[in-house]
């Protein structure tokens, strides 16, 4: 399969190269790294590993997927892995969810509840935000989550038929959600995690947690009462 990588990125200047060279570059074919209005030297940085680097000035971790994809349009992959650019991940697995792919699925969660975890690296807000959402996805769409993690592949086709739209905290959740209502086969993979390089901008502080949970409960709220 011909797969491509999309890490969305805002001041990971440390993390980006370890992201980046864990990845197997035998199983990947480009490496997309989406520069989203950093104001440290991340870009410099990714000018010079072996990544095409793309900018997106308008914030959003959903924006900068959407300018990842829109990157690769003009040449399409057959797979595309979500990744972020924190070395929270372990890119080495990537071929867990691309080999899920291979095997039938049309997307692959990698669950980091299912996986292993270095003690600290899932912080308790981000814990019990997971945990809530999946429940109410649960109750709303009959169907067991156990993660909203970031890292994921998915067809490309199937990707293009979901009609992604959210730019900022509700991207994870508004594509397991319209794969749900396309009827797309889905499947989690454990993946390992890891304490992140840095602060994290979402759950490590408090208006970042509490934006980060509104907007993803609102999505699956709005997405649950219009399938009713």
């Amino acid at each position: 399969m011909k797969v491509a990588v999309v890490i969305p990125v805002f001041n990971e200047r440390d993390s980006l190269p370890l992201v980046v060279g864990d990845i197997p570059r035998e199983a990947v074919d480009e490496i997309v790294v989406v520069d989203n209005g950093s104001t440290d030297d991340t870009r410099l940085v990714a000018s010079g590993l072996p990544v095409r680097l793309v900018r997106e000035e308008r914030r959003g971790y959903g924006s900068a997927c959407l300018a990842g994809i829109a990157a690769l349009e003009a040449s399409p992959p057959e797979v595309v892995v979500f990744l972020d650019g924190d070395f929270s991940d372990h890119p080495e697995e990537l071929p867990r969810l691309t080999g899920a792919i291979a095997a039938g699925a049309d997307l692959a969660i990698g669950s980091r509840v299912l996986g292993s975890r270095e003690p600290g690296a899932l912080l308790p807000q981000a814990r019990l935000g997971n945990a809530l959402a999946c429940l109410l996805i649960r109750l709303f769409f009959r169907h067991r989550y156990t993660d909203l993690g970031p890292f994921r592949a998915i067809r490309w086709e199937a990707l293009r038929s979901l009609g992604m739209e959210d730019r900022d905290f509700g991207w994870t959740v508004e594509m397991q959600l319209k794969a749900l209502k396309k009827g797309l086969t889905v499947v989690e993979v454990p993946v390992s995690y890891r304490r992140r390089v840095g602060v994290s901008k979402i759950t490590g502080t408090l208006t970042g947690t509490l934006t980060a949970g509104r907007k993803i409960l609102w999505t699956i709220a709005g997405y649950g009462l219009r399938r009713r």
